[in-house]
């Protein structure tokens, strides 16, 4: 911010000497008898020349003054989360949705409408390896590449007040529900959501290092509700930045996940309609028991087993099989009419 400091300034000339008091010296002893020769209006024309050039240098130093010692002003200023703009979302749109798209008829929420995953198609009542009973969410087909998520953050310590930033959303290409945490390096002066998108990060300079760590955080539409988790987990709809814009989201993390890429376990399902019919796979919904939701499908494993992951891979048995299928075992020896067919993300929440 520039700042212009409070300056007095002295005419003087090159010899130091005051200008105004040669000027007024001269008046004084010469009165109305001061001679009208050439030579003293020459003599006062080279002095006022002198004095006008050292009158420009001060002044234009006095311009060149950026900041005030004490310009509170200059401090920068974050960004309100509350008063930001908040960026559309649409996970049922056809560049974001693979197995839920919208469609006339499939009634599934307009664009940026609150979702309810609390209520079907988003939750499903299945069976752990051991035939246990649980529930897991459908945030439908997602990569093994996670997307970057940054974290500011100052000698390992997060920034109080602070969101994190993210540079995908649902329907962008390369987009994923699984973000790996990169931490943002900042300086301990750092003021909190100054900064706001990937592109404010580089602008900054700021070191980023990226991490093994990797969280379930669906991006979802503001108001949106999943109140399950496994082992109580945090139920929050949280915030963060997308390019200057607020974005809404959950979290799952019934089990810490690390590595390079999403980690990947079964999951064994069967369709009313087996996928080799016609109108057959995921349209025609999972078999359930006679009046009841639940479903025969089977999770090779559970949040506390070490090979656990919410990105499933699934592999369709024949809905022949269906009265048969009570845990991994007998899902395994099932007829399995196609293996590893897509990759969803499934978080077990009970």
């Amino acid at each position: 911010m520039l700042c212009i400091c409070k300056t007095t300034v002295t005419l003087a000339s090159k010899d130091g000497r005051n200008f105004a008091a040669e000027i007024s010296k001269k008046g004084a002893a010469t009165g109305e008898d001061r001679p009208t020769g050439r030579r003293p209006f020459q003599k006062t024309t080279k002095l006022m020349k002198s004095s006008f050039y050292a009158l420009t240098v001060i002044l234009t130093m006095s311009f060149l003054f950026t900041a005030c010692g004490d310009d509170e002003s200059a401090k920068p200023v974050g960004k309100d989360p509350d008063a930001a703009a908040i960026m559309p979302v649409d996970r049922f749109s056809t560049e974001a949705g693979t197995l839920m798209v919208r469609d006339a008829s499939n009634g599934l929420p307009a664009a940026d409408s609150p979702i309810n995953f609390d209520q079907a198609p988003f939750i499903t009542t299945g069976l752990g390896p051991n035939g246990e009973t649980l529930d897991y969410y459908n945030f439908d087909v997602m990569p093994t590449t996670a997307i970057p998520i940054y974290v500011p953050m100052h000698d390992g310590e997060l920034i109080d007040g602070q969101l994190f930033i993210i540079d995908k959303v649902p329907g962008e290409a390369g987009y994923n529900d699984f973000w790996q945490m990169n931490v943002v390096e900042v300086p301990k002066d750092f003021v909190a959501n100054t900064i706001t998108s990937l592109g404010e990060i580089q602008a900054a300079g700021y070191k980023v290092n990226t991490t093994t760590n990797i969280i379930n955080c669906p991006v979802v539409p503001k108001g949106s509700t999943a109140s399950k988790r496994f082992a109580n987990g945090d139920k929050s709809l949280h915030r963060g930045w997308y390019k200057g814009k607020i974005v809404h989201y959950f979290t799952f993390e019934e089990k810490a996940l690390s590595g390079t890429s999403v980690p990947i376990s079964p999951i064994y399902v069967t369709f009313n309609i087996n996928p080799d019919q016609p109108n057959g796979g995921p349209s025609s919904g999972f078999v359930t028991e006679p009046g009841t939701s639940k479903t025969h499908n089977v999770l090779a494993t559970m949040p506390a087993d070490a090979n656990y992951s919410p990105l499933w891979s699934v592999n369709v048995f024949d809905n022949a099989d269906f009265d048969e299928m009570s845990n991994l075992s007998t899902a395994q020896a099932a007829n399995i009419l196609g293996s590893g067919v897509a990759l969803v993300n499934c978080p077990v929440v009970k």
